[in-house]
């Protein structure tokens, strides 16, 4: 329900509806008021494994989770949720995807039972002018979100959507969609990115997982250059990332980790500041990078 169809629903109350309590009206409006905007991350996600573990990463997530403002919802765009066309969540009560194999049953038996937000997904959607985006009943959150989100908002109190990526559209066309969702960011609306910047799992050194910060010599340069783009704000060499050299081309042999840190600078305002933690590489071809994005 929009703000117009509300009020004019409101109207036709009979007398007794209108005498309803006046925190009751509250909450029933307040998803339609604007608020201070919101900040703007790309979390590195990593191994499902974070979701259950105790290390430096879980704890960067969980400084940045006590930072910011808590929101009125959160609209992650995974790397784990690729579709044909562009899809919003718009369920309810979104189910917890366990969507990865080979890992403990402790992980397996985690249950993230944040709620949906059906009137955010309706919003995301007619924000979106570039495609039309349909409202999906049937995803909910997979690890790309839950697994990172649970140690921002441990109690799960804070309605979680997913906004898929169309695997069919360029870098490009990616980047010019999420510029047209900045409005949530001042209707209490945390966007997330969820992925990693250089993510090779072909050629983890599985021997190196323990070893702090252990990257190849082509992840290192490749996570160099990003966040020197980053910090420059030169996003265009960022989405152009095929065109960088063997050091991207091995850093992102596939689109889809990369892709939600595209999302997150694209809402990036003019007189706001990146500031990045967990800037760290794992098993020699992974990075951890993270970001926040927020007003100077």
């Amino acid at each position: 329900m929009n703000r117009k169809t509300f009020l004019k629903t409101l109207a036709l109350l009979p007398a007794a509806g209108a005498a309803m309590k006046l925190n009751e009206l509250n909450k029933l409006t307040e998803p339609f008021g604007n608020t201070d905007k919101m900040p703007v991350l790309f979390l590195g996600h990593g191994s499902p494994m974070n979701a259950i573990e105790e290390n430096t990463f879980v704890q960067g997530f969980r400084k940045i989770g006590s930072e910011i403002t808590k929101p009125k919802a959160i609209l992650c765009v995974s790397a784990h949720w690729e579709t044909q066309g562009t899809h919003v969540t718009a369920m309810a009560a979104p189910r917890t995807i366990h969507d990865f194999g080979g890992f403990p049953k402790a992980l397996y038996e985690v249950q993230y039972p944040a709620s949906g937000s059906p009137e955010v997904a309706r919003e995301t959607k007619d924000l979106i002018k570039k495609t039309d985006v349909g409202l999906d009943e049937n995803w909910g959150l997979d690890h790309g979100t839950w697994s990172v989100v649970k140690h921002l908002y441990p109690d799960a109190d804070v309605p979680v959507l997913q906004l898929s990526l169309d695997r069919y559209q360029t870098p490009q066309y990616h980047y010019e969609l999420a510029r047209e969702i900045a409005a949530l960011r001042t209707r209490g609306v945390l966007i997330i990115g969820s992925g990693n910047m250089v993510h090779n799992l072909r050629m983890v050194a599985w021997d190196k997982l323990n070893e702090e910060d252990y990257g190849y010599d082509w992840a290192l340069e490749a996570r160099e250059k990003m966040k020197n783009y980053i910090l420059n704000d030169n996003h265009q060499e960022l989405i152009n990332f095929k065109s960088q050299g063997q050091a991207f081309n091995l850093a992102i042999p596939t689109p889809e980790h990369y892709l939600p840190l595209l999302y997150t600078l694209a809402l990036k305002g003019e007189k706001e500041q990146v500031t990045l933690f967990n800037d760290k590489a794992v098993g020699g071809s992974l990075t951890m990078t993270s970001l926040k994005i927020d007003k100077a």
